[in-house]
């Protein structure tokens, strides 16, 4: 009888090249200092290289939601748990363009589209590429995040205007497959690779508070900060806990500690985009200050602009107006330039 191959053929384990750059151990010793020294560090490295200390708004809007047959613990979208949501087709194009518009009438710079599934089927490219073009047309960034990628579909988005590609990490290599088991850390270190050959900018985060240990955290970062060269943007997730998902009840995380990755990740990725992601909803004014003040300067922000009557993205600016934070704005293009 011929062998059963498994799926997934155990990866090699994914280690840091011996001349790193942030080996995992100086980055556990910055987790360390005392708070208010790490966010000194952090604030040098933030002034340093974002001087205007603007914060740019992004809006993020899932295009095609539920059914997707990966098991990531922490996924409301996977077909492997009893959540309460339902599985949706790609949304269409004008419900796709109106929300676009809403987000950039509410100073988002940037539109991020989420597509759940293990990537992208090949009948469903043409669509995405027509959103992308559709979406840039507006003025917008565009960003999309569709799974693993192959280099031909990389090609084909960054052809139809793409700016960013995201694909998150998630958590460091030793944690990883206790949360996803249906595809291995090396595949998402390839897309990564893929997108940034396909000369898309990349962003790429993960998610904290899953269970990890501080280990973890840095080792996460570790990945992130040895990228050649490291990502424009880093999604900082607080995880929120979804009923009927395998985290549904982990134990939530402190607050300092989540202050902390972000300080981290400013000063070991000082050129970086440090995004205040999921979990934001759910924190108090005085502990986004205190993301703000670790280095994070870039949101999500207003989800649910088409819905609510803009009262969430009302409060976002109120906050950042509270602490003195300028929004940054759209860039025009560099042929405007020449008649200043």
């Amino acid at each position: 009888m011929s062998q059963v191959v498994s799926f997934h053929p155990p990866a090699a384990p994914v280690t840091l090249p011996t001349d790193a750059t942030w080996p995992v151990e100086d980055i556990i010793a910055l987790f360390e200092l005392p708070l208010n020294e790490l966010l000194s560090r952090a604030q040098e490295a933030h002034k340093a290289h974002f001087p205007e200390g603007d914060v740019e708004l992004a809006t993020l809007i899932s295009i095609k939601t539920g059914g997707c047959e990966e098991d990531c613990g922490y996924c409301s979208q996977s077909s492997h748990h009893e959540t309460e949501l339902k599985a949706s087709k790609i949304l269409p194009l004008d419900e796709i363009l109106e929300a676009a518009r809403a987000a950039k009438a509410n100073g988002a710079i940037r539109f991020c589209m989420g597509a759940s599934g293990r990537s992208p089927k090949e009948r469903d490219m043409p669509k995405y590429e027509e959103i992308v073009r559709a979406v840039k047309a507006l003025g917008l960034e565009t960003c999309a995040t569709l799974g693993m990628l192959r280099e031909e579909q990389a090609l084909r988005l960054k052809e139809a205007g793409l700016d960013y590609y995201n694909h998150n990490l998630d958590t460091s290599p030793e944690y990883y497959p206790s949360v996803i088991t249906t595809r291995n850390y090396q595949e998402r270190l390839d897309t990564l690779g893929r997108v940034r050959n396909a000369g898309l900018k990349v962003c790429c985060g993960g998610i904290i508070g899953m269970g990890e240990s501080r280990r973890d955290r840095a080792g996460l970062l570790a990945q992130l900060a040895n990228l050649n060269p490291y990502p424009n943007a880093v999604p900082i997730n607080h995880l929120v806990p979804i009923a009927g998902t395998p985290l549904a009840n982990v134990e939530p995380l402190d607050t300092f500690e989540f202050a902390r990755t972000i300080a981290v990740a400013r000063i070991i990725m000082p050129k970086a985009r440090v995004r205040l992601s999921a979990g934001r909803e759910s924190m108090s004014e005085a502990e986004q200050a205190l993301c703000f003040m670790a280095g994070a300067n870039s949101i999500f922000y207003g989800e649910k602009l088409l819905t609510t009557g803009n009262a969430e993205a009302e409060k976002d600016r109120a906050l950042l107006k509270k602490l003195g934070l300028k929004i940054k704005e759209i860039e025009a293009d560099h042929h405007h330039h020449d008649h200043d």
